[in-house]
């Protein structure tokens, strides 16, 4: 059964998976599935005397949300989450979370665009009433009432952890393929949730200074989640990604939803960032002076004009000599790059 196939047809939704009889599995809304565990009983003959049994109460599953193609032409995660979800259904993958999985923008995944409109990731927190009605304002709606459906499920009220990973991939190279990057919370991150990270064996953190519109942002602001947005490697349509080079991501989530941990770091030290500054498009005259081919994580000179517009300019002053996610085409209003401060 080609369920990517079926996805990319909207006919996932009607498709009958059958899942083995320790999940329980309901479609919240198109290309979004609940899944969650069902403890089993023992034969009689297998149960143990009732002067034998435990009488402290059976430890609630945690909650994980796992999210791809949120930005539609970032195929490598959802072709990792088909996988997930295959393994789920044929019993490979035992489940010990209360699952949500969750693929983005389809209309956009359809056409192999990043959206059909306006950028989905700068909408949720309720900012999809700042844009215009059209696919991804709908869409991020949509989505926030099936998270907050989700998160009044007694099964996830009742557990302890709550972690979401939004998978994306840059438009662009990196001087590190594989990061995440974490949202601004007042909280301390979790620690148990960084070390998980660092395990996964991706290159490096990036730690948000301000709030904003990512789906990571909102399930980390609104929920108390460990959310992150996991930059997984680049852009590319489907059929074209080499999954083994995200064996790691892979491997790390399957420990996170059957609940092992099985998985160590590799990689040299994973390298810590911190964002100074975004800059924010405001005006047609925008422009940034580095080459189109510029490397996410590439250190600049000390006093270097990154970028201008009309009666703005940013230069680089240190410590923020590193450049994340430069691209003057976005539209005004949004970013157009961050300029990140290395911790580590």
């Amino acid at each position: 059964m080609d369920l990517l196939a079926l996805l990319l047809e909207n006919k996932l939704l009607e498709n009958n998976l059958c899942f083995p009889p320790t999940i329980k599995s309901s479609w919240l809304a198109e290309g979004v599935l609940q899944l969650l565990p069902l403890s089993q009983e023992l034969p009689l003959s297998q149960q143990l005397p009732l002067s034998q049994q435990s009488s402290s109460p059976e430890k609630a599953a945690d909650t994980l949300i796992i999210s791809a193609g949120i930005h539609g032409n970032e195929t490598a995660p959802v072709e990792i989450l088909i996988q997930l979800l295959s393994q789920l259904a044929q019993g490979y993958l035992p489940l010990q979370q209360n699952l949500l999985l969750i693929f983005g923008n389809l209309p956009a995944m359809r056409e192999g665009w990043r959206y059909i409109d306006n950028d989905l990731n700068r909408m949720f927190g309720g900012r999809y009433q700042n844009f215009p009605v059209g696919n991804e304002s709908k869409r991020a709606m949509e989505l926030e009432s099936v998270i907050r459906q989700f998160f009044n499920e007694p099964a996830v009220m009742a557990s302890a952890k709550h972690r979401h990973l939004d998978l994306h991939t840059a438009i662009r190279g990196s001087c590190h393929e594989q990061f995440a990057l974490l949202p601004y919370q007042t909280r301390e991150h979790a620690a148990e949730f960084l070390q998980w990270l660092e395990d996964s064996d991706i290159d490096a953190l990036v730690f948000h200074n301000t709030a904003g519109g990512t789906f990571s942002n909102f399930t980390s602001g609104y929920f108390n989640a460990d959310s992150c947005t996991l930059e997984i490697g680049k852009a590319l349509p489907f059929g074209q990604n080499e999954l083994a080079r995200f064996s790691n991501i892979t491997a790390a989530l399957q420990d996170l939803i059957s609940g092992l941990s099985s998985i160590k770091r590799d990689k040299p030290t994973l390298k810590r960032y911190r964002v100074v500054d975004a800059m924010i498009k405001q005006h047609d005259s925008f422009q940034l002076n580095i080459p189109e081919d510029t490397k996410n994580f590439t250190e600049l000179a000390e006093g270097f004009e990154i970028a201008r517009q009309q009666n703005q300019s940013w230069k680089i002053t240190s410590p923020a000599n590193f450049i994340l996610f430069p691209n003057a085409r976005v539209a005004i209003g949004l970013r157009a790059g961050l300029l990140l401060a290395k911790l580590t």
